[in-house]
């Protein structure tokens, strides 16, 4: 009996590999049932629930096509009782785990679905599946109602609660401050400790997910690091953080950002075939890991992956995992290889500058603003602390500490994680070796 499909999450780093370990959305006696940070949705299918499925493949109009996109952008499947009323939806990008390393649409219609898992997972739940190539399609509904069948965001609820709270107290004090001419110390006080709440909260967040991440148990069948050849140009960096884990369930490819992009070794999506790549002449040029109608999931460059001199060992091991069939095929011609966008060709950074914005510790859907409103928090503190210090100095003392201490939280490990970066990690690893070995 062929096991029941259960889709893997777009891949994560950081607090986001939560949603890896443990999110998953599967068929269990006669509901879909969706686990995710530990909560369970389940929604039953047939009278009273999900009667029909309408993938709706079509992007938003206003969605980008030449980056990684938002989950909406791949399409969803939304789920309708027998009145055509939606019951539930599932954005396919948030179920498609090579997503973020993905232009938009780079995969679409039954390619989709199979990748993710999804169509498996309602022929086993045996909800019939219909086909939208446009939103305005009358079976594709309104797709306003329901629940969301997503994985779940990649930051805890916690951390939400916190920012979101200290953010509104923040503002209501700072609009206060502003537009008064007389400032009490208290305020002052008040819009301090808010300001510092930012910092502290990102550094507790840190320290949580690496607790977090030494708690989990998961069973590791085999490794693989990369083994370059020479002049590949491969860093310390991508040396220690990049690997392949074959384990009991999953194949996992780590990049030098820690992002982990989980795929199932189970399932009627599972990635079940290695492919070694041939050129004309015979030599290999790269690796092929395909999934469910020979699709290609991932590729490992011959050269960055087992092109040294412990290559072939590593090679022997990957080809050992179980229930992965391995064979071999040969480019025609002046075929170039890969063809098309692919998970697995930009996982070594052309600089070091690239290799340290990917490794940085994720930050929020506001990137680098919701950084520059912290630092800016914490300034004005600072100020703030300074122009009641005459009429409230207690006030202004801690008003001042704390404007201070938020921006030595923030800067401290920017600067730590450049240092690193470039005197250490971002190095070639001939480079490293040679030093080394002047030094001895």
């Amino acid at each position: 009996m062929t096991e029941a499909p259960a889709p893997r999450p777009a891949a994560g780093r950081g607090p986001g590999l939560e949603r890896c370990h443990g999110s998953r959305l599967s068929v269990e006696d006669g509901a879909l049932v969706l686990r995710a940070r530990g909560r369970t949705r389940r929604v039953p299918v047939g009278d009273g629930g999900v009667a029909r499925a309408v993938f709706v493949d079509a992007a938003p109009a206003d969605a980008g096509r030449d980056e990684p996109g938002r989950p909406d952008a791949w399409g969803e499947v939304r789920l309708q009782d027998r009145d055509g009323t939606q019951v539930a939806r599932i954005p396919l990008g948030d179920w498609l785990p090579e997503a973020p390393a993905l232009p938009e649409r780079a995969v679409q219609g039954e390619q989709l679905l199979e990748r993710t898992g999804v169509a498996g997972l309602l022929k086993a739940a045996g909800v019939p599946l219909h086909v939208a190539r446009d939103r305005n399609d009358p079976r594709a509904g309104s797709g306003k109602g329901g629940v969301s069948l997503g994985p779940g965001p990649a930051f805890p609820l916690w951390y939400w609660c916190v920012r979101g709270v200290a953010g509104t107290l923040w503002f209501s004090a700072f609009t206060v401050v502003v537009f008064s001419d007389t400032v009490p110390g208290r305020l002052v006080l008040l819009l301090a400790l808010t300001a510092l709440c930012g910092p502290v909260a990102r550094l507790v967040l840190r320290a949580w997910t690496r607790l977090r991440a030494g708690r989990r148990r998961v069973t590791v069948l085999e490794r693989v690091t990369p083994d370059p050849a020479p002049g590949s140009g491969a860093t310390v960096r991508f040396l220690r953080d990049t690997e392949v884990r074959v384990q009991d369930r999953d194949l996992v490819l780590r990049d030098l950002g820690g992002q982990e992009y989980w795929f199932p070794r189970t399932g009627a999506h599972a990635v079940t075939r290695l492919v070694k790549v041939l050129d004309g002449t015979g030599r290999p040029v790269g690796a092929e890991l395909r999934g469910p109608g020979e699709q290609v999931r991932a590729v490992f460059p011959w050269d960055l992956w087992f092109g040294g001199a412990d290559g072939a060992d590593g090679w022997s091991r990957l080809c050992g995992a179980p229930g992965l069939a391995v064979s071999e095929r040969r480019l025609g011609g002046k075929r170039t290889w890969p063809k098309g966008p692919v998970l697995g060709t930009g996982l070594l950074p052309r600089t070091g500058r690239d290799a340290r914005r990917m490794a940085r510790f994720p930050g929020t859907a506001a990137g680098v603003s919701s950084t520059a409103v912290m630092a800016f928090g914490n300034l004005f503190s600072v100020i703030q602390g300074v122009r009641v210090a005459d009429t409230a100095p207690g006030p202004a003392a801690v008003a001042v500490a704390a404007g201070a201490l938020g921006l030595v939280l923030q800067a401290v490990p920017y600067a730590v994680h450049e240092l690193r970066g470039r005197l250490v990690l971002d190095r070639t690893a001939a480079e490293r070796t040679t030093n080394e070995e002047a030094r001895r």
